[in-house]
Parts: structure tokens; sequence; C-alpha cells
């Protein structure tokens, strides 16, 4: 009976030291496992660092926008104080400003494109569609019939005549659209 239990207990002690063991197997890492999370790690920690320098520099300009909007007093004849509004800022920045630049240029200019056209305001329409249909075309300045069809699309889909010719319309669309890109 006795030599039973110590096979028995024998039996239990391989099986938790086998148990233990494919544990420890299955969860160790390889050293390139290791030095990603290592990485991981310092990156999250860089990131966090990041955004708190990020919120105290918003906490910041906040409260240095609010000193400059601000009305300072302006004393009218030696009486009551008053203040002096300043019209507020009306530049704006896009996310894509230098391209609506491009566009308005062909705007003011009163430019017109179709078939055929060619050089580097053709190349600004056809970054402006890669832009617009997230795609990576190559720009050849060269409107050609996959730059037409592109073009036709897109005056379909913001209700402009949809001819294939870029002009006025086309460009003020496109510029809208950019516009609402932020």
């Amino acid at each position: 009976m006795e030599k039973l239990k110590f096979i028995l207990f024998s039996i239990i002690v391989l099986v938790i030291l086998g148990l233990v063991g494919y544990w420890a197997f299955t969860t160790i890492q390889t050293g390139a496992d290791f030095s990603k999370n290592q990485k991981i790690k310092q990156l999250q920690t860089e990131n966090e660092n990041l955004n708190k320098e990020l919120k105290n520099l918003n906490d910041e300009l906040g409260i240095l926008k609010s000193k400059v909007e601000e009305p300072a007093p302006v004393v009218v004849d030696n009486t009551i104080p008053q203040t002096e509004k300043k019209p507020p800022s009306s530049i704006s920045t896009y996310k894509y400003q230098s391209f609506i630049d491009d566009l308005q240029k062909l705007v003011d200019g009163n430019i017109s494109m179709k078939l055929k056209s060619s050089g580097t305001r053709v190349g600004t329409l056809q970054d402006f569609l890669n832009i617009y249909n997230n795609t990576s075309n190559k720009i050849d300045n060269d409107y050609g019939v996959s730059t037409q069809k592109a073009i036709i699309a897109f005056q379909k889909a913001q209700g402009l005549k949809a001819d294939g010719e870029a002009g006025v319309s086309t460009f003020k669309k496109m510029i809208d659209w950019l516009k609402k890109q932020n």
C-alpha cells in the first residue's frame, strides 16, 4: 500500500511538473518578441508624454488666445472707459491650402481645360483627383481620357453639368470640397 501511495504521489508530482514546464515553454518569448514589446512600451510612454505636452501647449495657447481676444480698455474724454473691439481674424488655413490656392488661381484666371489640354495646371487637377478619389494615379500633366472620366464623375457627384471639361464652376466645387476635408 505504501508503494502505491508513492507511485500516485510521484505521478501527481510529474503531472504538475509537466504542466508547469508546458506553461513555461508556451509563455516564453523570443528575443525578437521581447525587443518588440520593450519598444512598444517605450513608444507608448513617449506617446503619453507627448499627449501631456500637447495638452499643456493647447492650454497655454487657449490662455494666449483669450488674452489676445480680450478687448483693451480705451478711455474716451477721460471719463468712461470703453472697450475697443478688434475684428476677428478672417484668415483660415486648410489642410490642402496649397491646392486651394492653385485652384483659386485657375478660377481667377478664368481657365478652362478639356481633353488634350496639357501642362502643370492639368497636373494640379490630377493631384486633386488623386486626393478626391483616394488614388495614386500618375501625374502626367496631360488631360487624357482617364482624367476626363474622373472629372465627369466628380461633376456628377457635385451636381454640376457633367461635360468632362474643367472650368470655373468645377474648380469652385473642388475648392469647396477641399475646404470640407479639415
